[in-house]
């Protein structure tokens, strides 16, 4: 069972569901989706928040193995791991939901409402209401404290008077379900900190005084304002905007969140970058502490912030708020960095609240026996990420501390791999395949194309003239109905294009949306489950390709939309059915790297009954934690790697190859040969149906700060080393220097290495109880202890030791003193040249992709950064998958993380994987390269520039009794990349969906707008 349906609790439902579970998912409010939905972009990549999490909303809706309660909490959890029994309680929704058609005539007709909490109070709502407009379950409920049916002896009651399907239900009451589950997965997610009314933020004194949350609504397209942004004041656009960072976390004095949020500085740069696309002219000033960007690519985005939009910075803490001169304008008063004491005007502020845990959740592991930090995070060790106090429930998401989409995301997978290793043994015993209806024969019929034009709020609608293209769209050879959908994506969306199929006997399908990278497969399911082959469908990618390039051409945006729909309806207009390879799976797993990354995403597929190849290329296990000493939370690390290494060598089911290297792999998902080779140059061969790149990363060797020059100069590993020893230049020592961001954040590496600030503040806490006289110092760029890492921020500050703040273009310069080392820095408070006299300066280096990650990626056809770490298949839906399919990774391979996050990654990997592995077969892609016997000649141009060896010369003879070359492809092999298709000189090879005829076809059609 899993309670909670944000995005954590989606995808930890989703993978135990695809790995043979069936599943409760237990969700408080109406609608499964959490807080996701409110959001209108996210970053580092400014997709839509409602188009990234729609996939998964469906997905999770339509999903025969998992059964949705909404609108429902738990009472009472009575047993033990493996076997519980969890009473829940079912609120009534007053809507029959297997007679609601979400018409919404009962909305459109009730004359009470309330404020619009999905809208963060900015307008109202009706007593009947849906969540959001792609709400999944898409059902009304009725709102009981403000019906004036069911508060006023039964007066009122118009609602039923004209639903049509009669769904209207006030004799509706409290159910109570008692199921039998084996485990519980707690994802009860989190709530924005609400300033008080009597704040020095001026929230509800100041009407310009907005919440970021509320600024995330405005924005967005299905938000109170359509997306417009205005004061509400006066309803004039601002001329400049004012983010306040730190409200409601990192704040002892005016809350009780001591922690640090981790996402307001990442989603203030993005809502930011937002305002300046809508209003370029505005004036936007980030007011910070520190700016937290520690996430993959999120210091790029912070650098693109500054160099492409002009937003500006002031680190600096607001002392007061109060009105300005002009009406409606605010006053800020603040110390700059230079400890002036400055007034400015803003015509709004923007107040970016931290995330907290709601007092339900609270309830709810008390209820559970669940343990709790003071913080109000459920408490987790480091070494288990996932698992509460209580053996067999387990947690994910916001639940843990404050987190961002893609940790969710991958919390909630490895939360479903712990679950489904517990129960292993009742895999598959309840769920139930999906069943499609039969397949409708359309080859030979005359096309009956339909075109369905998304609007996606305003991410398309507010650029493109989508009334003009759907206009357009039906004047196209073939097309024989046009519908415009608000979402397309959403889950009743889905449902009319099936029902429109089958009453229309629609044969293609033309989607005009956003990026079929995301979408497609959401909209082939939709295409099966109307009785049509998935591939009779073609996405014209209006909205990335579009709307979101040309925003400020309206006009030329919309011919270009119909110049994409002219094409798309060109190309499916000869689309013929494709078949997917039906392939058997390999139960094994080859594990790339024996860190700790390795050894934890093996144990977990060992413990799911698989059988594991784990491969490390030294002679033994442990990778960069071997020369780790602690957690940020202070456990032991040596003791718990000890205990792993025992744990891989004793487990039957992983066969363990030190000293061993891949050379080459070929195969596919589901089936793979790996050729290793060990330290004696013996080579063998490894079947494996699902592989997962733990290859870790190095450390980087100052070439900066005289290290290597000056004795009393170490990078931060070598120190822990020679603390544990008690060396004598520590012994001994009286002062001490850190030195951060050290190799990273800079031209060449622009990239946080997560886990520096953190390491170098536990070393000088240290420090300083051991001798508590110590003068001990850390020179930063920004303080990056995100989540409950503030508290120990908080503690080095009390415990007396100095931060001082310095900048790239003003590095410290460190020379050689009489009795160690004399460093030079400006100090920022002091504002002037400070020399200190270190006995030993401590350099937090950067973690580095591993060099071997090139040879990988050119073994496994993956792609890599810039910075040399594999790149995933979507940092916010995919960030432990490969666009190639049965491939994972994990680990800092991916990127640059603390072993907490390695170890969470680590099981989220073997969760996609056991999926895979799960499957007696799997289905490849049916798009791949086909022989035309008519034109190849066997020239084998294309085998050398396969890159999947997928193309084999064969010699055969004819009729005649002549000899001549052709090619032969495994289509098992072929990915579809089409290399051989651009190669051949004479059309003797081509890809399936992808036909000359269709690609001529389409630059017809674009050459052509008139037809």
């Amino acid at each position: 069972m899993v309670v909670g349906g944000g995005i954590a609790g989606m995808q930890a439902a989703l993978d135990l569901a695809d790995t043979g579970f069936y599943v409760y998912l237990v969700e408080k409010s109406g609608a499964i989706g959490g807080a996701m939905p409110q959001f209108d972009k996210t970053y580092p990549t400014n997709d839509c928040s409602m188009c990234i999490i729609a996939p998964k909303l469906v997905e999770c809706g339509r999903h025969s193995n998992i059964r949705i309660i909404t609108l429902a909490e738990v009472e009472q959890v009575q047993g033990i791991e493996g076997d519980f029994t969890v009473r829940v309680k079912e609120s009534p929704r007053y809507i029959n939901q297997n007679r609601c058609i979400a018409c919404g005539q009962c909305a459109d007709i009730c004359p009470a409402s309330a404020q619009d909490t999905f809208n963060c109070d900015l307008g109202p709502r009706k007593a009947v209401f849906i969540k959001y407009p792609q709400a999944v379950p898409l059902k009304y409920e009725i709102d009981e404290s403000i019906c004036l049916h069911l508060n006023h002896e039964k007066e009122c009651g118009i609602c039923r008077d004209v639903c049509p399907a009669d769904a209207i239900d006030f004799q509706d009451t409290v159910r109570r379900h008692e199921l039998h589950v084996g485990s519980i997965i707690l994802a009860p997610g989190f709530q924005a900190f609400e300033p008080p009314k009597d704040s020095i933020w001026g929230f509800g004194k100041f009407p310009n005084v907005l919440t970021a949350m509320q600024l995330e609504r405005i924005l967005a397209p299905t938000g109170p304002t359509g997306g417009m942004l205005t004061r509400p004041s006066d309803n004039t656009p601002p001329k400049s905007i004012a983010f306040l960072q730190c409200v409601g976390s990192r704040d002892k004095n005016h809350c009780r969140n001591e922690y640090c949020s981790s996402v307001c500085c990442m989603y203030a740069i993005k809502e930011a970058i937002m305002v300046k696309e809508l209003l370029p002219d505005v004036e936007i000033t980030i007011y910070y502490t520190d700016m937290r960007a520690h996430g993959k690519d999120f210091d790029r985005y912070f650098i693109r912030s500054k160099k492409e939009y002009n937003i500006q910075y002031v680190r600096t803490k607001i002392h007061s708020l109060e009105p300005g001169e002009r009406r409606g304008s605010l006053r800020l008063h603040y110390a700059n960095e230079q400890g002036r004491q400055v007034e400015k005007l803003f015509d709004m502020v923007i107040l970016s609240v931290g995330l907290e845990t709601p007092d339900s959740a609270i309830s709810l592991a008390e209820r559970m026996g669940v343990h709790i930090t003071p913080d109000r995070f459920a408490s987790i060790s480091a070494f288990m990420p996932v698992s509460t106090s209580k053996k067999g429930i387990f947690t994910c998401g916001a639940f843990n501390g404050p987190r961002d989409i893609p940790q969710a995301v991958i919390g909630g997978s490895a939360a479903a791999a712990c679950a489904a290793e517990l129960l292993s043994s009742a895999r598959s015993q309840q769920t139930e395949a999906v069943a499609y209806p039969e397949e409708r024969h359309v080859a030979d019929n005359s096309p009956r194309i339909g075109v369905y034009v998304c609007r996606c709020g305003t991410n398309i609608a507010g650029v493109i003239d989508v009334e003009s293209l759907a206009e357009y769209a039906a004047t196209l050879p073939g097309v024989v109905h046009v519908e415009q959908n608000l979402f397309s994506c959403a889950q009743d969306t889905q449902g009319f294009i099936t029902r429109q199929i089958l009453e229309k006997n629609l044969d293609r399908i033309v989607v005009a949306a956003c990026s079929p990278r995301t979408h497609e497969p959401l909209f082939r399911q939709t295409l099966k489950a109307a009785g049509i082959n998935e591939f009779l469908l073609e996405m014209a990618n209006i909205r990335n390709q579009d709307s979101w390039v040309h925003r400020n051409e309206p006009e030329a945006a919309t011919e270009k939309a119909k110049d994409l729909v002219r094409m798309a309806v060109a190309k499916v207009t000869l689309q013929k059915p494709l078949y997917p390879v039906k392939v058997p799976v390999i139960p094994n797993a080859l594990v790339i790297g024996g860190g700790v990354s390795g050894m934890t995403t093996a144990l977990n597929l060992a413990g799911q009954g698989f059988t594991v190849d784990l491969v490390e290329k030294s002679s033994l296990l442990g990778g960069n934690a071997l020369h780790l000493y602690q957690t940020w939370s202070g456990e032991h690390v040596p003791l718990y790697l000890k205990e792993l290494q025992e744990r891989v060598f004793e487990e039957e089911n992983i066969t363990v190859h030190l000293k061993t290297k891949v050379t080459d792999s070929t195969g596919h998902a589901g089936r793979f040969q790996t050729t290793v080779k060990g330290g004696t140059g013996r080579k063998k061969i490894i079947e494996h149906g699902a592989t997962i790149i733990a290859s870790g990363g190095k450390r980087y060797i100052p070439k900066e700060f005289s290290y290597g020059k000056i004795p009393n100069v170490v990078a931060s590993i070598e120190f822990d080393k020679l603390h544990m020893h008690n060396e004598m230049r520590i012994a001994n020592g009286k002062s001490f220097v850190f030195i951060q961001c050290v190799g990273s954040r800079n031209k060449q590496r622009p990239y946080c290495s997560k886990s520096c600030c953190t390491h170098s503040i536990q070393s000088a806490i240290k420090l300083k109880k051991e001798v508590p006289s110590r003068r001990i110092y850390i020179l930063y760029r920004e303080i990056r202890t995100y989540g409950q890492r503030e508290r120990i921020y908080n503690q080095a500050r009390e415990l007396g030791i100095i931060f001082i703040n310095y900048e790239l273009h003003g590095e410290p310069v460190i020379s050689e003193g009489e009795n160690g080392a004399l460093v030079q820095v400006h100090d920022h408070i002091l504002h002037r040249p400070l020399e200190i006299e270190a006995d030993l300066v401590i350099l937090a280096s950067a973690t580095l992709s591993n060099p071997d990650s090139k040879d990988l990626a050119n073994i496994f056809k993956l792609p890599l950064n810039s910075d040399g770490f594999f790149q995933e298949a979507h940092v916010k839906l995919r960030p432990v998958e490969f666009n190639t399919d049965g491939i994972f990774v994990t680990g800092l391979a991916h990127y640059p993380k603390p072993v907490e996050e390695s170890i969470s990654q680590s099981l989220a990997a073997a969760a996609k994987a056991a999926a895979l592995l799960s499957k007696e077969s799997i289905e490849l892609d049916a798009v791949t390269a086909l022989v035309d016997p008519k034109y190849c000649d066997g020239c084998a141009l294309c085998i050398e520039a396969c890159p999947y060896s997928a193309i084999t010369l064969l010699e055969t003879t004819d009729s005649d009794g002549g000899e001549h070359k052709i090619i032969e492809i495994d289509p098992a092999l072929c990915k579809g990349c089409g290399i051989c298709q651009g190669i051949c000189p004479k059309r003797g090879v081509y890809i399936t969906g992808f036909t000359y005829e269709q690609l001529l076809a389409q630059i017809e059609a674009a050459l052509k707008p008139g037809m």
